[in-house]
């Protein structure tokens, strides 16, 4: 009774000193950014240690005694202001402040430091929570902490999202490359692969990365073709007064340590090659086979950026920011490489592969404020990406080949040598603009958005080398007498090989708001998209005059050069002659033998999409915000080939139009103010590319992968209904809980399949009437230390998804055929299970250093790499990965960096499975673990 009679009184107590007390509240908002609520502002009383934070929605509410004050508002990099307040007793006093930037040369620092909040975790938690459709992202300042280095390693720390280990291949929710659309700065961008419908994301590095989201749930103003998300890169920004900074850094791998590394002869350090402009036939002639020295295997990056902004009359602003960055790493794999389709074609016990690999990134950007109500931003970027690879196939004598022709149980090998390069070009010109009826509306009448983008590619592959030797253990022993020979079943057995794409696309957009009232906004909106993809290529094949032409395996050139070359029929001292699939017309009978030729295959490719759109936000309430809308969507698409091996009867072209209706609907129900539940439902599309419908076969060592114009038949594309129901709570400060439901329903779904042919080639088929997706994500953010500032010292993230995939199969003919032994299977490239998870640690406690420590783990399980027709698939085996990064700040302008990367150095595999057998392993590698030291100053 004692007690309750003292809780009593203190609840009493308490309830007459708060009746004595007065509230102060209100909103703070940035002008830097359109008005929008500026989370975690600081708002007091000054002389008192009365106040605290703005929320997520930048609302602040402070209670304080009869009384008049100033009440102080400030932000890191922005300007402090001071308001006078009056405070009476069981009142409450509403104060709003609009917050800008700060101005003067004496706070260019702190200025920097306020473009970099921009990227902050909890400034994309506030727009996640008030997005209006199902998106997730990261920012600059979190890609940071967790060295992460480009786009592709951004999306993998997202819920949900797993990139195939080795290239960037992106899967998002089960589903990979073909259902993807990327984006930057809502404008697509084109592919930089022929092998590949999305660019790389890979080649954008984090210098010119502001964030990175994914959107899982459509809405009418992305493309139709939706079904696992839409990939954006919003590219920096730079609105402080100025920046200048340089860094360094240099890297081994663990792997490559050591290694005498070589690389492709004629190709340079910067990952460039200067022998376009010469006819292929030439480089033939001019140049050897054989690899050269590619320098000491340590990794280098160097990066420098400059900032700079103009202010001018009429609160008008100028803001200029440029990147130049380059990047080399070396990677040593060996292991086997096995060709096997239904049985062993070529096994090569142990293979090595050197490669060198460069990244080069040019960009710049102007954002130019013309007033509070509009801005104009253009963005250019240019990107060098290079693959320089050398393999050696069966170099300890053990390869076998069923068509040898002097021994097929050993000593078959083959050397690769290959150099990719891909340029990338992207132009865009975007602008916002708001029209207000009324001087002093907080809500713009009619907000207008748009963009229009150009974008270049230019994929070469310049001069593939690549040479096929019988008996090669003789070249083992130290017999004299016995020695290596040309395999030579076929003329195209030693070749060069020569490819060239070139993209072009041209794509807009445009977004008109009318906000009706506070209850209701309409949008209405276009798209376009023309892209056009050129294609060619050509290939030398060396056709020796015998089957016993002995050679020194690190010695090529020694036979192969243009002494030994034969030009004439009458040539009977020569060791070979050089030989085209498709000869200069008029030279087929006539007495040369070795003469240039005209392409092997060809294609292009054309795509139109016209697309109107328009939706609705309604909010009835504080509660519900309803957002029904229905996108027309037109669809042009063509592709002409002239390609070897297919069908002559075939009509060389397939063309489809279509036009198609899309609804979709998203709801989000407010629950708290720190929690929502999101509804969302969209019927989109899956269109194929052009890689998958030319029927064009790249034939790399042990696997050969083409398209099929088919395709383009009836039915020409896939229908999506997709479904998504998630709850989110924002808890605090940076933390976050959520948990999402989803399920899609794919009729004709395509698949790459082991197609039924000799030669066992990967193609593209709509396998059957339809394929499910279902499963679960959980998403967890925490603080477990904070400090005084209510700052996170020592955090956990990690994000769990499970999936099931099941679709029906059916044997398909037409240009090509695919045969099933079995009714249903998974999805191809779904992983039941994807993990994410990291540990970060700030201390706080040291004035002039500041380290952050960063542990990274990610695991996806096994998943289908390609249905298996007439026997099992092949399978990419589970694999985990552990990164370490530690950063440390030094002062104002110093930072020094290490990270350890991959620690744990999983096996990456692919498997064939054999029903009633064990499974064949077609490739098994290790990376190695990449140790990083990097040097940052800024000025």
């Amino acid at each position: 009774m004692r007690k309750i009679l003292i809780l009593a009184l203190i609840s009493f107590t308490q309830f007459i000193f708060a009746q004595n007390k007065g509230t102060i509240t209100g909103t703070v908002t940035d002008k830097e950014m359109s008005n929008e609520p500026l989370p975690f502002a600081n708002v007091f009383i000054k002389g008192t240690s009365i106040g605290g934070n703005t929320d997520m929605d930048g609302k602040y509410t402070i209670s304080a005694a009869p009384g008049n004050y100033t009440l102080v508002f400030s932000f890191v990099g922005y300007q402090t202001v001071e308001k006078p307040v009056k405070v009476e007793a069981g009142k409450t006093t509403i104060i709003n402040q609009v917050m800008a930037a700060s101005g003067g040369e004496q706070l260019k620092e702190v200025q920097i430091n306020a473009t970099v909040s921009k990227d902050k975790e909890t400034a994309l938690l506030l727009e996640q929570k008030k997005a209006t459709v199902i998106k997730e992202s990261i920012g600059a300042q979190e890609l940071a902490k967790k060295g992460v280095s480009d786009a592709a390693g951004a999306v993998t720390k997202i819920s949900g999202v797993s990139k195939e280990e080795g290239n960037s291949n992106v899967y998002v929710r089960g589903l990979g490359d073909r259902y993807l659309n990327t984006t930057m700065n809502g404008l697509t961008l084109p592919s930089n692969n022929v092998n590949k419908k999305n660019i790389d994301l890979n080649l954008f590095s984090s210098n010119i990365i502001q964030s990175v989201s994914i959107s899982k749930a459509y809405a009418s103003e992305f493309y139709g073709d939706f079904a696992a998300g839409n990939v954006n890169i919003t590219s920096k920004e730079f609105t402080g007064k100025e920046m200048f900074e340089v860094s360094v850094g240099s890297g081994v791998n663990s792997r490559a340590a050591g290694q005498n590394f070589v690389k492709s002869e004629g190709t340079g350090q910067f990952g460039f090659y200067g022998r376009y402009g010469s006819n292929p036939f030439a480089r033939v002639l001019s140049h050897g086979i054989d690899p050269v020295d590619g320098g000491a295997p340590i990794d280098a990056n160097f990066e420098i950026s400059a900032g700079r902004s103009f202010n001018f009359e009429d609160n008008s602003k100028l803001s200029l920011y440029a990147t130049a960055s380059f990047e080399r790493g070396f990677e040593y794999r060996e292991g086997p490489a096995v060709d096997f389709i239904t049985v062993f074609k070529k096994s090569f016990p142990n293979s090595k592969e050197y490669q060198y690999s460069t990244k080069t990134t040019v960009f710049g950007t102007a954002l130019y404020k013309i007033n509070d109500n509009n801005k104009l931003k253009y963005t250019s970027m240019f990107l060098n990406n290079s693959s320089d690879e050398v393999g050696y196939y069966g170099f300890k004598g053990l390869g076998e080949n069923r068509d040898a022709i002097l021994n097929t149980d050993e000593g078959f090998y083959q050397m690769n040598v290959q150099f990719n390069q891909d340029l990338v070009f992207v132009n865009q010109l975007t602008g916002d603009h708001k029209f207000y009826e009324n001087d002093g509306d907080k809500t713009p009448e009619l907000e207008v958005t748009w963009g229009i983008g150009y974008n270049n590619v230019f994929a070469h592959e310049p001069d593939r080398r690549r040479v096929s030797i019988e008996n090669y253990q003789f070249s083992l022993d130290n017999d004299p007498t016995t020695n290596a020979t040309f395999y030579n079943n076929n003329v195209f057995d030693n070749q060069r090989y020569f490819q060239r794409i070139i993209d072009e696309e041209l794509n807009s957009r445009v977004q008109i708001t009318y906000n009706a009232s506070d209850v209701l906004a309409l949008n209405f909106g276009y798209n376009g998209r023309i892209k056009t993809r050129d294609f060619e290529n050509i290939r030398y094949g060396y056709n020796f005059v015998s089957n016993n032409i002995e050679v020194d395996p690190n010695n090529i050139d020694s036979v192969i050069n243009l002494e030994n070359t034969q030009f004439f029929q009458n040539q009977q001292n020569k060791l070979f002659n050089i030989e085209v699939f498709n000869k200069i017309p008029g030279y087929a009978d006539s007495n040369f033998v070795s003469l240039p030729g005209t392409n092997e295959n060809e294609y292009n490719g054309q795509l139109r999409i016209h697309a109107s759109y328009v939706s609705a936000n309604i909010t009835p309430n504080d509660k519900w915000t309803i957002v029904p809308g229905v996108r027309l969507e037109y669809l042009d698409q063509r592709i002409d080939y002239d390609v070897i091996n297919i069908n002559p009867n075939d009509a060389g072209f397939r063309k489809v139009k279509e036009v198609f209706l899309l609804p979709n609907l998203n709801v989000k129900y407010s629950v708290t103010d720190d929690s929502n539940l999101r509804l969302s439902y969209a019927k989109t599309v899956s269109v194929p590319e052009f890689k998958e419908v030319a029927p064009f076969v790249y034939e790399d060592v042990t696997e050969r992968i083409g398209g099929n114009s088919d395709l383009l038949n009836d039915p020409s594309f896939s229908a999506v209904h997709n479904l998504d129901l998630k709850y989110e709570w924002f808890m605090s400060r940076g933390e976050l809980v959520s948990l999402t439901g989803f399920y899609k329903q794919i009729n004709d779904p395509v698949n790459l399949v082991i197609a039924n042919d000799a030669t066992g080639t990967q193609r593209y088929f709509r396998t059957g009437d339809q394929a499910e997706v279902f499963g679960a994500e959980l998403e967890v953010r925490k603080a477990l230390i904070k400090n005084e500032d209510d700052q996170t010292q020592l955090g956990f993230g990690f994000n769990f998804t499970y999936m099931h995939t099941q679709q029906d199969l059916k044997s398909t003919t037409g240009l090509f055929t695919a045969t099933f032994n079995r009714d249903s299977d998974e999805l191809q490239g779904a992983s039941p299970y994807i993990f994410n998870a990291n540990i970060d640690y700030s201390p706080t406690q040291f004035e002039n250093f500041k380290p952050i420590a960063n542990l990274v783990f990610s695991y996806f399980s096994d998943r289908i790499y390609a249905l298996g027709s007439g026997t099992g698939n092949i399978v990419q085996k589970g694999v985990p990965t552990l990164d370490f990064v530690w950063k440390n700040e030094i002062g104002k302008h110093f930072e020094v960096n290490f990270s350890a990367k991959n620690l744990l150095d999983p096996a990456i595999e692919r498997v064939r499975e054999i029903p009633g057998s064990d499974d064949v392993t077609l490739s098994k590698y290790n990376r190695g673990i990449n140790l990083g030291l990097g040097l940052k100053y800024k000025f």
